[in-house]
């Protein structure tokens, strides 16, 4: 494997979002050290950096694994503003995580204050197959629901797609016009709605 140049190596912040339990943590780990990890262990927080090359691009791969737990609800406007492209994970074993997707996908929005963001959808865990709870045609009717790319991960040895899933990111992102400003603007005006809940 060539060594990547260390000049003009564009850094893409990726964040991994969704419920407590849906194996985010399981996903990172595997694609940063490429082993499973059984226990589980509630994230506040962990950051990992590595050189990738993506489609024969090299880049700097700077992956936030969030807190799934309510109680750091409060963290998610912040590592929601620095993210390039989102990994919204649910469990195809939970129900709730799937329902919950629509949560961070809005958030997501109206932190970057725009009509759409780089975003794939990852449906986790489908090696646990007889207790699946969220079907692959219900997966990919809610990510064309959203204009996101579907994928199904399972971060068990051996991993599946995991790897395709991060490298997907990269490509959603990559793909976007590089003047994002104008849908930024457009939008302003819609912003001062107040709303009393």
């Amino acid at each position: 494997m060539s060594k990547p140049p260390n000049d003009n190596v564009t850094t893409y912040k990726l964040v991994v979002v969704g419920d407590g339990g849906v194996g985010k943590s399981a996903l990172t780990i595997q694609f940063f050290q490429k082993m499973f990890v059984q226990d589980y262990d509630p994230t506040i927080e962990d950051s990992y950096i590595q050189h990738t090359e993506i489609d024969g691009r090299w880049c700097i791969l700077d992956v936030l694994d969030t807190a799934g737990q309510e109680e750091f609800s409060a963290m998610r406007e912040q590592y929601m503003r620095k993210g390039d492209g989102f990994l919204l994970v649910y469990s195809v074993t939970d129900y709730l995580s799937y329902e919950n997707i629509r949560n961070f996908y809005t958030l997501i929005l109206r932190v970057k204050d725009r009509d759409n963001y780089p975003m794939i959808l990852v449906a986790n865990k489908v090696d646990l197959v007889h207790q699946r709870k969220v079907t692959e045609e219900q997966g990919k009717e809610l990510a064309s629901q959203l204009r996101i790319p579907y994928i199904e991960t399972s971060a068990k040895d051996p991993p599946l797609n995991v790897d395709l899933a991060f490298h997907e990111v990269v490509r959603v992102i990559r793909e976007q016009p590089v003047d994002l400003k104008n849908t930024r603007r457009r939008r302003r005006g819609k912003r001062r709605r107040c709303s009393i809940l």
